[in-house]
Protein backbone atom coordinates (compact mmCIF):
# COMPACT_ATOMS: atom_id res chain seq x y z
CA UNK A 1 0.00 0.00 0.00
CA UNK A 2 1.56 3.61 -0.72
CA UNK A 3 2.29 5.89 1.86
CA UNK A 4 -0.30 8.29 0.28
CA UNK A 5 -3.40 7.59 -2.23
CA UNK A 6 -5.28 9.58 -3.41
CA UNK A 7 -8.03 8.00 -5.72
CA UNK A 8 -10.25 9.52 -8.12
CA UNK A 9 -10.57 13.32 -6.01
CA UNK A 10 -12.98 15.86 -8.19
CA UNK A 11 -13.58 19.41 -7.07
CA UNK A 12 -15.25 22.32 -8.49
CA UNK A 13 -15.67 25.94 -7.81
CA UNK A 14 -18.64 27.41 -9.32
CA UNK A 15 -19.51 25.18 -11.39
CA UNK A 16 -16.00 24.70 -13.56
CA UNK A 17 -13.99 21.30 -12.78
CA UNK A 18 -10.72 22.16 -11.15
CA UNK A 19 -9.95 18.43 -10.98
CA UNK A 20 -11.46 15.87 -12.46
CA UNK A 21 -10.81 12.24 -10.87
CA UNK A 22 -7.17 12.96 -10.00
CA UNK A 23 -5.32 9.65 -8.46
CA UNK A 24 -1.72 9.77 -7.32
CA UNK A 25 0.37 7.59 -4.89
CA UNK A 26 3.75 8.32 -2.94
CA UNK A 27 5.94 6.77 -0.96
CA UNK A 28 8.54 7.44 1.48
CA UNK A 29 11.47 8.44 -0.20
CA UNK A 30 9.99 9.19 -2.95
CA UNK A 31 10.97 12.05 -5.42
CA UNK A 32 7.78 13.24 -7.58
CA UNK A 33 6.76 15.86 -9.60
CA UNK A 34 3.74 17.67 -10.36
CA UNK A 35 3.42 19.67 -13.44
CA UNK A 36 1.42 21.84 -16.13
CA UNK A 37 0.65 24.64 -17.55
CA UNK A 38 -1.16 27.91 -15.08
CA UNK A 39 -4.43 26.67 -14.20
CA UNK A 40 -3.84 23.10 -14.26
CA UNK A 41 -5.17 22.37 -11.05
CA UNK A 42 -1.69 21.70 -9.54
CA UNK A 43 -2.18 23.80 -6.32
CA UNK A 44 -5.66 22.17 -5.91
CA UNK A 45 -4.32 18.92 -5.94
CA UNK A 46 -1.92 20.15 -2.80
CA UNK A 47 -4.98 22.32 -1.26
CA UNK A 48 -6.78 18.60 -0.90
CA UNK A 49 -4.12 17.36 0.29
CA UNK A 50 -3.66 19.10 3.28
CA UNK A 51 -7.22 19.86 4.02
CA UNK A 52 -7.38 23.28 2.52
CA UNK A 53 -10.62 21.94 0.16
CA UNK A 54 -12.55 19.18 0.90
CA UNK A 55 -12.93 16.83 -2.18
CA UNK A 56 -16.23 16.33 -3.77
CA UNK A 57 -15.88 12.92 -4.58
CA UNK A 58 -12.87 10.47 -4.26
CA UNK A 59 -10.45 9.54 -1.01
CA UNK A 60 -7.31 10.85 0.52
CA UNK A 61 -5.39 8.39 2.63
CA UNK A 62 -2.09 8.67 4.49
CA UNK A 63 -0.56 4.98 6.17
CA UNK A 64 -4.41 3.63 4.92
CA UNK A 65 -6.15 6.27 6.98
CA UNK A 66 -8.82 8.65 5.62
CA UNK A 67 -7.28 12.41 5.45
CA UNK A 68 -10.04 13.52 3.05
CA UNK A 69 -12.65 15.60 5.45
CA UNK A 70 -9.58 16.46 7.90
CA UNK A 71 -8.73 20.00 9.17
CA UNK A 72 -5.12 21.17 7.89
CA UNK A 73 -3.87 20.78 11.72
CA UNK A 74 -5.05 17.34 11.70
CA UNK A 75 -3.28 16.74 8.30
CA UNK A 76 -0.34 18.22 9.56
CA UNK A 77 -0.43 16.07 12.85
CA UNK A 78 -0.71 12.73 10.47
CA UNK A 79 2.34 13.78 8.96
CA UNK A 80 1.93 16.08 5.58
CA UNK A 81 3.76 19.16 5.68
CA UNK A 82 3.97 21.90 2.89
CA UNK A 83 5.36 25.36 1.66
CA UNK A 84 3.81 27.71 -0.36
CA UNK A 85 4.11 29.33 -3.51
CA UNK A 86 4.18 32.95 -1.69
CA UNK A 87 6.41 32.46 1.56
CA UNK A 88 4.55 32.66 4.39
CA UNK A 89 7.28 32.75 7.18
CA UNK A 90 6.28 34.73 10.44
CA UNK A 91 8.49 37.67 9.36
CA UNK A 92 8.39 39.44 12.97
CA UNK A 93 9.95 36.38 14.66
CA UNK A 94 13.47 35.55 14.54
CA UNK A 95 14.65 32.95 12.13
CA UNK A 96 15.10 29.92 14.85
CA UNK A 97 11.32 30.90 16.24
CA UNK A 98 10.65 30.43 12.87
CA UNK A 99 11.47 26.94 12.99
CA UNK A 100 10.44 26.47 16.82
CA UNK A 101 6.69 27.19 15.93
CA UNK A 102 6.97 23.92 13.90
CA UNK A 103 8.41 21.94 17.09
CA UNK A 104 5.15 23.00 19.06
CA UNK A 105 3.15 20.58 17.47
CA UNK A 106 5.20 17.72 19.71
CA UNK A 107 4.71 20.53 22.59
CA UNK A 108 3.57 18.39 26.01
CA UNK A 109 2.89 22.13 28.20
CA UNK A 110 0.14 23.83 28.25
CA UNK A 111 -1.55 27.00 28.40
CA UNK A 112 -1.30 27.70 31.76
CA UNK A 113 2.53 26.38 31.61
CA UNK A 114 3.23 28.75 28.62
CA UNK A 115 1.49 32.04 31.08
CA UNK A 116 3.35 30.72 34.08
CA UNK A 117 6.55 29.73 32.35
CA UNK A 118 6.77 26.70 34.39
CA UNK A 119 9.18 23.74 34.68
CA UNK A 120 7.86 21.79 31.94
CA UNK A 121 7.61 24.54 29.16
CA UNK A 122 11.20 26.03 29.83
CA UNK A 123 12.46 22.13 29.50
CA UNK A 124 10.76 21.92 26.29
CA UNK A 125 11.57 25.46 24.98
CA UNK A 126 15.05 24.29 25.78
CA UNK A 127 15.52 21.03 23.69
CA UNK A 128 13.24 22.74 20.98
CA UNK A 129 15.79 25.61 20.73
CA UNK A 130 18.95 22.89 20.65
CA UNK A 131 17.16 20.95 17.66
CA UNK A 132 15.94 24.23 16.25
CA UNK A 133 19.96 25.04 15.93
CA UNK A 134 20.67 21.44 14.82
CA UNK A 135 17.85 22.40 11.51
CA UNK A 136 19.58 25.49 11.00
CA UNK A 137 22.94 24.03 10.99
CA UNK A 138 21.57 21.75 8.43
CA UNK A 139 20.22 24.63 6.31
CA UNK A 140 23.54 27.16 7.21
CA UNK A 141 21.35 29.42 8.51
CA UNK A 142 23.01 29.03 12.19
CA UNK A 143 24.30 32.60 11.34
CA UNK A 144 21.16 34.10 11.09
CA UNK A 145 19.12 32.34 13.66
CA UNK A 146 18.85 35.45 15.98
CA UNK A 147 17.54 37.95 13.32
CA UNK A 148 14.16 38.72 11.50
CA UNK A 149 12.70 36.50 9.21
CA UNK A 150 11.98 39.52 7.04
CA UNK A 151 15.52 40.42 7.04
CA UNK A 152 16.84 37.11 5.24
CA UNK A 153 17.34 37.56 1.13
CA UNK A 154 14.87 35.90 -1.04
CA UNK A 155 16.77 32.75 -1.37
CA UNK A 156 16.95 31.86 2.74
CA UNK A 157 13.56 32.68 3.44
CA UNK A 158 12.69 29.58 1.42
CA UNK A 159 15.23 27.67 2.90
CA UNK A 160 13.88 28.25 6.36
CA UNK A 161 10.04 28.11 5.21
CA UNK A 162 11.18 24.40 4.27
CA UNK A 163 13.02 23.86 7.21
CA UNK A 164 10.25 24.84 9.26
CA UNK A 165 7.91 22.12 7.31
CA UNK A 166 10.32 19.81 8.46
CA UNK A 167 10.30 20.72 12.02
CA UNK A 168 6.71 19.29 11.94
CA UNK A 169 8.20 15.98 11.59
CA UNK A 170 6.67 14.89 8.44
CA UNK A 171 6.46 11.58 6.54
CA UNK A 172 5.69 13.43 3.26
CA UNK A 173 6.82 17.29 2.32
CA UNK A 174 4.61 18.99 -0.27
CA UNK A 175 7.12 22.25 -1.41
CA UNK A 176 4.80 24.30 -3.59
CA UNK A 177 7.24 26.05 -6.26
CA UNK A 178 10.06 26.63 -4.23
CA UNK A 179 12.11 27.87 -7.18
CA UNK A 180 9.70 30.70 -7.79
CA UNK A 181 11.95 34.12 -7.84
CA UNK A 182 15.31 31.75 -8.12
CA UNK A 183 18.39 32.67 -9.87
CA UNK A 184 19.93 29.92 -11.56
CA UNK A 185 23.05 29.80 -9.09
CA UNK A 186 20.12 29.43 -6.10
CA UNK A 187 18.50 26.85 -8.36
CA UNK A 188 20.89 24.62 -8.15
CA UNK A 189 21.81 24.85 -4.62
CA UNK A 190 18.04 23.89 -4.32
CA UNK A 191 18.26 20.63 -6.09
CA UNK A 192 20.90 19.89 -4.07
CA UNK A 193 19.37 20.79 -1.22
CA UNK A 194 15.66 18.79 -2.17
CA UNK A 195 17.47 15.52 -2.38
CA UNK A 196 19.26 16.09 0.36
CA UNK A 197 16.34 16.37 1.87
CA UNK A 198 14.48 13.14 1.10
CA UNK A 199 17.89 11.20 1.44
CA UNK A 200 18.53 12.87 5.21
CA UNK A 201 14.89 12.90 6.21
CA UNK A 202 13.86 10.04 4.67
CA UNK A 203 10.44 11.62 3.70
CA UNK A 204 8.47 11.55 0.39
CA UNK A 205 8.08 14.47 -1.56
CA UNK A 206 5.75 16.10 -4.05
CA UNK A 207 7.19 18.85 -6.09
CA UNK A 208 5.13 21.56 -8.12
CA UNK A 209 7.34 23.26 -9.98
CA UNK A 210 7.54 25.26 -13.36
CA UNK A 211 11.45 25.60 -13.67
CA UNK A 212 11.53 22.48 -16.54
CA UNK A 213 15.54 22.14 -15.27
CA UNK A 214 14.99 21.38 -11.73
CA UNK A 215 12.12 18.98 -12.33
CA UNK A 216 13.64 17.13 -14.65
CA UNK A 217 16.95 16.89 -13.17
CA UNK A 218 15.32 15.73 -9.48
CA UNK A 219 12.17 13.58 -10.14
CA UNK A 220 12.17 9.84 -10.03
CA UNK A 221 8.43 10.08 -11.54
CA UNK A 222 6.22 13.04 -13.11
CA UNK A 223 2.25 13.53 -13.49
CA UNK A 224 1.37 16.53 -15.97
CA UNK A 225 -1.76 17.85 -15.53
CA UNK A 226 -4.21 19.61 -17.99
CA UNK A 227 -7.05 21.89 -17.37
CA UNK A 228 -7.87 19.20 -13.97
CA UNK A 229 -7.15 16.49 -15.99
CA UNK A 230 -3.88 13.66 -15.78
CA UNK A 231 -3.02 13.40 -18.94
CA UNK A 232 0.78 11.71 -18.68
CA UNK A 233 2.70 9.89 -15.60
CA UNK A 234 5.86 8.78 -16.68
CA UNK A 235 9.85 9.06 -16.03
CA UNK A 236 11.36 12.48 -17.00
CA UNK A 237 12.45 10.95 -20.15
CA UNK A 238 9.33 9.72 -21.15
CA UNK A 239 7.37 12.91 -20.18
CA UNK A 240 9.31 14.97 -22.13
CA UNK A 241 8.75 13.42 -25.58
CA UNK A 242 4.90 12.79 -24.82
CA UNK A 243 3.09 14.46 -27.31
CA UNK A 244 0.16 15.18 -25.40
CA UNK A 245 2.41 17.24 -22.79
CA UNK A 246 3.93 18.94 -25.30
CA UNK A 247 0.83 20.11 -26.65
CA UNK A 248 -0.38 20.99 -23.44
CA UNK A 249 2.29 23.57 -22.77
CA UNK A 250 2.73 24.83 -26.44
CA UNK A 251 -0.94 24.87 -27.73
CA UNK A 252 -0.96 22.97 -30.38
CA UNK A 253 -0.36 19.25 -31.43
CA UNK A 254 2.82 17.74 -32.76
CA UNK A 255 3.24 16.73 -35.96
Amino acid sequence: MPLLSIDNVSISFGGVRALTDFSFTLDRGELVALIGPNGAGKTTAFNLTTGVYSPASGAITLDGKRLDGRSPVQINHAGIARTFQNIRLFGQLSVLDNVIVGFNRSAEHGLLSTLLRGPLFIRERRAFMERGMELLRTFDLTDRAHHLASSLPYGDQRRLEIARALATDPKILLLDEPAAGMNPQEKSRLMDLIRFIRDTFNVGIWLIEHDMNLVMNVSERITVLDHGETIAVGSPRDIQSNPKVIEAYLGEPIE
